[in-house]
């Protein structure tokens, strides 16, 4: 049994989804916040049904996919609080910092209950992100060092490569 839709070949927001993404993104300081549907989402880099950022809040519609939600907060986790102050639908992250942005929504989407890596590995090839080993899992298992290092060096990770769930070091 899952909780989100699966639409377009990628797993969607749904009511039951929302509660549980809230109520992580909630331990870093963020709050998701539902756009009705069809209206533009505010902060969205991309627009359409792309998750979008501003200060703490993280804009969502039920069709946005799950992936970008998460990716978007993993944005925000990944920032300072002086670049969070100035959060605005661009991130202004570096290549390396993207790399750690998309290491860290696959573990924080593995704490969602019946989404599992492989999910979120498949969702990230189908939407198009773009590795150098040409799939996010090959990626992720072979070519990832600088991201999990990244994530290590801002206190996000700990040396098991376990989320340290402390936002206030990076």
């Amino acid at each position: 049994m899952t909780t989100c839709t699966l639409t377009g070949d990628v797993l969607r927001l749904e009511d039951d989804l929302r509660g549980a993404l809230a109520s992580l993104l909630a331990r870093f300081g963020l709050q998701l916040e539902l756009t009705a549907d069809e209206r533009e989402i505010p902060g969205s880099f991309w627009g359409d049904e792309e998750a979008g950022l501003m200060g703490d809040r993280l804009f969502v519609r039920r069709d946005t996919p799950l992936h970008s939600a998460l990716h978007e907060a993993c944005h925000f986790i990944c920032m300072d609080p002086a670049r969070r102050v100035g959060l605005h639908t661009d991130a202004g992250s570096d290549d390396l910092e993207e790399c750690a942005v998309c290491y860290l929504q696959i573990l924080l989407g593995e704490q969602l209950a019946h989404i599992s890596r492989q999910r979120l590995f498949q969702d990230m090839d189908r939407w198009g992100y773009s590795f150098r080993l040409g799939s996010t899992e090959a990626w992720f298992t072979g070519d990832a060092e600088d991201a999990r290092e990244w994530l290590l060096a801002h206190g996000l990770i700990d040396a098991t490569g376990s989320l340290t769930w402390d936002i206030n070091r990076v």
